[in-house]
């Protein structure tokens, strides 16, 4: 009961639970109007109904029932612009809420980027992005070191090297040149052909020693 005083007189309240009660209070209203617009409507056509009996027969009667189904139009014209009303105050209220909890949610996520940026300024940013880049230009610079040619500090005569290469050319040359002067100048016998079947020029060779040898022998 304190709770409702005081909430009554400006105590402190939840808005948003504020507005969906408000909302829900509003569409139960527009419930009951539903209904009571069903009724008159029901009503009204009761009462044209007799009118149109009691036209011939008896027109007070007649003439009764239309008043009382005018009145009932009324009334119910009244009924639909109260429906208009509640449902325009629904309407702003679902806006009012839908736009208080989308900037809840702005300012909530507006908080966690300034949260977040806290530590950060561009002179910061700009400084680690300049350090970023030395730390690159070094490592660039070890890996080119360490690849670079192992001799250094050697002295080494580039015209000597060029002589020795040349010398080096020169004598292979001349093997191949020599190498050549003792190529045969025909090929050797090929293979002789003995009962249909191609025999290497080896066993001619093995023969014709054994004939020497035998004329040797024979010659002693």
């Amino acid at each position: 009961m304190m709770a409702s005083f005081m909430s009554y007189f400006g105590g402190r309240r939840d808005a948003k639970q504020t507005s969906r009660n408000a909302i829900v209070t509003l569409r139960q209203q527009l419930q009951m109007i539903d209904k009571k617009e069903e009724y008159l409507q029901k009503k009204i056509d009761e009462e044209l109904k007799k009118a149109k009996t009691n036209a011939v027969a008896n027109k007070a009667a007649a003439t009764a029932a239309l008043r009382r189904k005018k009145a009932t139009e009324q009334e119910l014209e009244r009924l639909q612009g109260t429906r208009f009303q509640l449902e325009m105050q629904v309407n702003t209220l679902e806006a009012a809420t839908f736009n208080a909890e989308t900037m809840a949610a702005m300012k909530q996520a507006g908080g966690a980027l300034k949260d977040i940026h806290n530590n950060f300024s561009i002179a910061k940013v700009d400084e680690t992005m300049a350090e970023i880049q030395e730390q690159t230009q070094l490592a660039n610079e070890v890996s080119e070191a360490i690849s670079a040619n192992n001799y250094a500090g050697v002295e080494i005569d580039e015209d000597e090297l060029k002589a020795e290469l040349a010398e080096i050319e020169q004598d292979e040359l001349n093997e191949r040149l020599m190498g050549a002067d003792h190529v045969p100048l025909h090929q050797p016998a090929g293979p002789s052909k003995v009962e249909d079947r191609w025999q290497p020029a080896a066993e001619d060779d093995d023969e014709e020693a054994q004939l020497k040898e035998l004329q040797a022998a024979l010659t002693m």
